[in-house]
């Protein structure tokens, strides 16, 4: 599937009114839309930015790595040229750069040094939804230079989880755009843990099984690095054909490293790769049609009896479980090529599962997320599902840990 035809080229011509018109917009648009490699691009060349350059924020260094590589690929150029980034330790552009992927602490840092941003149009907060302290500080300092310095600076905010509202109040009343539809519908299998079982190894059985019942390439999420190299043995010690590939994929691995795990994988073979929540936004990994999530995150939580942050391992939200998900809905890889993806067959169902006829191995689903009746098991929520007349192409699958 090309570029021109991801969902987002649907709000493109609404949203190049919109900032004619306006000095900020909110666009809200489903994982796997192609919000972050497409709307960049699609806006260098409008009147109204004159030449200017386009600041886009991302939460990771990696995905703007990887954002910034799939632009250029685009436009048929390498990283540097046209699309370049700046992160941490590592920067590429040039003097004809008119894109710039950035992380938060240097937009924070370029703002700081250059409180007007001479020479940029226009600003874009991708994964909004993340609020971290620098992406608010870089938001609040872009507006007061919009207030001040420059009245026609841009201000774009794009999301696929964010509660819109309060933003546009923020912005001004800024309009609001919203994109439906995703490339792939996707089927999503809740699975149990037995309490008897650890974590590393009811997700190595579970690896096992899907790539036995999936073609494509697996994408597994966990809680943090320590997880992901537990399941890494436990894996390596199972019967897995030779042609597949474990991979981790953690935020302080070599960039090197980093780079080989968003790989598309050679012919004949096949890759898992075990992640952090560091592939959970902004990242398209090719090949991947199966996305197996733990559930978990670890994250930094600040204690008011000892004045420290300490690590803890803690239920992700309904947003970043649907960002997971998305991570299978925007395989651009398996976009012409793939038909339709089967249920796991019955024989390497859960125990648990096997009573379970209505939802698998033969029913025909998609999501539809909303309230329950009860209270769910896991990530706080479960969606309602409903018919369709096309079978699923990809799978989805959460683990209760």
């Amino acid at each position: 599937m090309t570029d021109k035809q991801l969902p987002i080229t649907q709000v493109i011509p609404e949203l190049k009114h919109a900032l004619l018109s306006h000095s900020a917009a909110v666009l809200i648009a489903q994982p796997g839309a192609g919000k972050t490699t497409v709307t960049p691009l699609e806006l260098l060349h409008e009147p109204w930015l004159a030449e200017q350059k386009i600041i886009m924020l991302e939460p990771r260094r990696l995905a703007a790595r990887a954002a910034a590589a799939q632009m250029a690929r685009a436009l048929g150029e390498s990283t540097g040229k046209t699309v370049g980034y700046r992160v941490r330790m590592d920067t590429k552009v040039g003097p004809s750069t008119r894109i710039e992927v950035v992380t938060e602490g240097v937009l924070t840092r370029m703002l700081q040094h250059d409180q007007a941003l001479e020479g940029v149009g226009l600003i874009i907060f991708d994964e909004f939804h993340e609020r971290s302290l620098h992406a608010d500080l870089g938001l609040a300092l872009a507006l007061q230079s919009q207030a001040l310095l420059r009245p026609d600076l841009k201000i774009l905010i794009m999301s696929a989880t964010l509660e819109a509202e309060p933003v546009c109040r923020l912005l001004g009343d800024a309009p609001l755009l919203e994109c439906p539809g995703t490339v792939f519908p996707v089927e999503t299998l809740h699975m149990s843990k037995p309490s008897s079982t650890s974590l590393e190894s009811f997700t190595a059985e579970t690896v096992e099984k899907a790539l036995y019942a999936h073609e494509g390439d697996l994408l597994v999420f966990l809680p943090g690095a320590r997880e992901i190299h537990r399941t890494e043995r436990e894996l390596t010690s199972r019967n897995l054909p030779a042609s597949v590939k474990i991979i981790p994929l953690y935020g302080s691995m070599k960039l090197e490293q980093q780079d080989e795990a968003i790989r598309p994988s050679a012919p004949d073979s096949r890759k898992v790769v075990l992640a952090t929540s560091i592939a959970e936004s902004s990242l398209t990994i090719a090949g991947i049609t199966v996305v197996i999530d733990s559930g978990l995150s670890r994250e930094s939580v600040f204690s008011a009896r000892t004045g420290m942050s300490r690590l803890t391992t803690v239920k992700v939200s309904k947003a970043s479980a649907d960002q997971r998900r998305g991570r299978a809905v925007s395989s651009r890889a398996c976009a012409t090529g793939c038909g339709a993806r089967r249920s796991m067959p019955r024989s390497l169902m859960p125990a648990a599962r096997k009573s379970r006829r209505r939802i698998w191995p033969r029913s025909r689903w998609s999501w539809r997320p909303g309230a329950c009746a009860s209270p769910p098991s896991w990530a706080g929520w479960m969606p309602r599902l409903r018919r369709r007349t096309a079978r699923p192409q990809v799978c989805c699958a959460s683990l209760d840990a």
